[in-house]
């Protein structure tokens, strides 16, 4: 999903949640200023599906949450909204919010071209204020690769690099899957 800049004064969480709830199209709130999500490519849906419905089996006799992008996460301390592609929650604490959670354990990101960048960065800047969070994993669209980013016991973030052939783990969650499993019958090639 990519993030573009409305040119709206800026406004409170409350004005946003309310003002959004008329939109077609769903929206960001960072430091009161309002962003517009776009769509992504076809396979950065099927994989982002893929996700969704391979975490929520995974959990289902367990109490967590597993969301999709319609799911916001509010970023601990701030102000700030943003839409995940996949999240999952085990905390007791957001299941007492409607609209959104606020400390998700395992964030998924789809890489796209445009978002490469921020997802890798900015975005994960964002995601890492939160104290539960273990597992941020970005995932390519465009060739079979991901990257997990894992907070060890230290409180340090490793950087753990899968391809081909490559087992991911999921330590959040306990999860372990071929990577393969994600990608199946999709045509990769570069966008």
């Amino acid at each position: 999903m990519i993030a573009i800049k409305e040119n709206f004064p800026q406004i409170t969480p409350e004005e946003y949640f309310a003002w959004e709830e008329k939109q077609l199209e769903k929206h960001e709130l960072i430091n009161g200023q309002v962003y517009a999500m776009s769509g992504g490519s076809v396979n950065h849906s099927r994989i982002a599906i893929r996700f969704a419905t391979m975490l929520d089996t995974h959990l289902d006799a367990g109490s967590c949450i597993t969301g999709n992008s319609d799911l916001r996460i509010n970023i601990v301390g701030t102000n700030n909204y943003i839409y995940p592609d996949v999240s999952v929650t085990c905390d007791d604490r957001d299941k007492t919010t409607a609209q959104y959670i606020t400390y998700p354990s395992l964030i998924v990101e789809v890489l796209s071209p445009s978002t490469e960048s921020y997802d890798r960065s900015g975005k994960f800047r964002l995601y890492r204020k939160n104290p539960n969070l273990q597992d941020y994993l970005l995932v390519s669209s465009t060739s079979i690769e991901m990257d997990l980013y894992h907070k060890n016991d230290a409180g340090e973030w490793l950087i753990i690099n899968y391809q081909e052939g490559d087992t991911v783990e999921l330590k959040s969650i306990n999860l372990s899957f071929p990577i393969e499993q994600v990608y199946r019958g999709l045509e990769l090639k570069p966008e």
